[in-house]
């Protein structure tokens, strides 16, 4: 039996349909250039992606996800946070390693519809504390 909201409409779909509105609203005010770009981020259940995109060319310019993080890494790795908020941590603090080669000191951060805080906070926290200004 599906759980439906006061309008009729089944939950699932309108978290989602929620989820593309704050999306549309971030992308409406946040584009990325060569000097400063648009840091995207994706939560899946279990991952999280990053990447540095340049809006003006259309190009990606670094990815990250938390699949290349060794898992050696993440257990030597010590932090306050605990399970997927530290590896996303973790994920923002290499994609920041990423954009410095790059010699880029600032971006933009493009929350994705996904409401800032647990893990997509974590990874930009990571972006901060690698001398990213976000």
């Amino acid at each position: 039996m599906l759980c439906t909201t006061s309008n009729g409409m089944n939950k699932q779909t309108h978290k989602l349909k929620l989820k593309q509105r704050r999306h549309k609203r971030v992308r409406a005010k946040v584009s990325g250039t060569a000097d400063v770009p648009r840091v995207s981020v994706f939560r899946s259940n279990n991952r999280i992606y990053g990447q540095a995109i340049d809006d003006q060319n259309g190009s990606t310019l670094a990815t990250q996800s938390d699949l290349s993080i060794p898992e050696k890494q993440i257990k030597e790795f010590k932090s306050e946070l605990k399970g997927k908020g530290k590896i996303a941590f973790m994920a923002g603090q290499l994609l920041a390693e990423k954009i410095k080669a790059k010699k880029i000191n600032k971006a933009v951060f493009d929350r994705g519809g996904f409401k800032y805080h647990g893990r997509i906070k974590a990874f930009a926290e990571g972006l901060r504390s690698s001398g990213i200004k976000v």
